[in-house]
């Protein structure tokens, strides 16, 4: 597999790169990014690889990452190659700080931040707009309206949904199918060997509902990369991650010597090998990889090459396996009762702890 075995995203004909480039650390305005230069760099070797799906947002860095990219494609390195490529940012957040509708789902907020946006990236349309976070105090249907009209305008492609609760998530499809507004194609969640929760409802749902998922953070902050052990974990001040994270723990540490394991096995780094785990996940259509220098986003791009073995999957399910909120567990329990001690759709179901009735017994 490579970044040209595109994929389409969801319920759509919009075809996307296995792996998409996250731009949060473009621009230097939140103390962690880097220069126009060298995310011009990175943006090179992305695309000269085939790479066509570009993630950034209205706030990251201010609204420098959006700038940047609109430099790219208009007057820098990627002059001429707009069109050939998947821009996705977002709204939601509040660029003006003492204005109460500078951020949110609100039209007015909505229709101000696309045009912003456009402004910054220097377009005439989004690709595809994602909805951020999800705003408690804006219906879900001014919302879904308001997207509706950007797009019948032009201004956006296709949309999109972030970090949203999956029941939100189903209020706002079924807003758009049964009021004839544009649907929802993807889902972008936290999803990585550490953050496995979203298991339970979240990608079920995005399946059902024609969402595909993209990933972010599946390295959780750089925990995962290998960089950090208990033999060598983080300094103080010279790296993001702190030494007392609370994603740093015995169990993260028995994760990353298992992927440190694995990696040496197949011959890949441990990095490689957390990402091609998250895209192997049912539901995945293109995991979000961010990089602020050209050899991490050369390595993180290696996952794409490598091939986990079943015995490799196993072992990180087993070792990160989720505590789930109910009904997860109680639905697994009492599967038997619906399968009828039969295999259904290939899945044997376990044993069921209370006997069934008989023909003669059942009244």
């Amino acid at each position: 597999m490579s970044l040209t075995n595109y994929v389409t995203l969801g319920r759509s004909g919009l075809r996307v790169s296995p792996f998409c480039l996250g731009a949060m650390t473009f621009g230097e305005d939140w103390n962690f990014g880097v220069s126009p230069e060298e995310s011009f760099q990175v943006l090179d070797a992305y695309l000269d690889r085939g790479g066509n799906f570009i993630d950034t947002a209205n706030i990251y860095t201010k609204g420098h990452s959006e700038k940047i990219i609109g430099d790219y494609f208009s007057s820098g390195p990627g002059k001429g190659k707009r069109d050939r490529v998947v821009i996705a940012t977002k709204f939601m957040g509040n660029m003006f700080r003492g204005d109460p509708n500078g951020g949110g789902a609100g039209r007015k907020a909505i229709i101000n931040a696309c045009e912003e946006s456009l402004r910054r990236l220097q377009t005439d349309s989004i690709d595809l707009y994602w909805a951020h976070f999800w705003d408690r105090a804006t219906p879900i249907d001014e919302m879904v309206e308001t997207l509706d009209q950007l797009v019948k305008q032009g201004k956006v492609r296709y949309v999109g949904l972030s970090d949203h609760p999956a029941w939100v998530c189903v209020q706002a499809q079924y807003e758009a199918i049964f009021k004839n507004r544009t649907p929802f194609i993807a889902l972008q969640i936290e999803y990585s060997l550490l953050q496995r929760t979203v298991e339970a409802e979240l990608i079920p749902m995005a399946q059902a509902m024609g969402m595909g998922v993209t990933p972010w953070s599946p390295l959780r902050a750089g925990v995962l990369s290998g960089k950090f052990t208990r033999q060598n974990p983080p300094e103080p001040g010279k790296t993001r991650v702190k030494p007392d994270s609370p994603h740093l723990n015995d169990k993260s540490y028995d994760v990353i010597d298992a992927l440190i394991e694995i990696g040496k096995q197949i011959g890949a780094s441990p990095a490689q090998v957390a990402l091609r785990w998250v895209q192997d996940r049912p539901g995945v259509t293109s995991t979000i990889i961010g990089a602020r220098r050209l050899d991490q986003l050369i390595d993180n791009l290696g996952a794409l090459e490598i091939t986990l073995l079943p015995e490799h999957t196993a072992r990180l399910d087993e070792l990160t396996k989720p505590t789930l909120p109910f009904p997860c567990d109680f639905l697994e329990m009492v599967r038997p009762a619906i399968h009828g001690g039969m295999s259904l759709n290939g899945v044997e179901a376990p044993e069921w702890p209370l006997q069934p009735a008989t023909d003669a017994e059942r009244w």
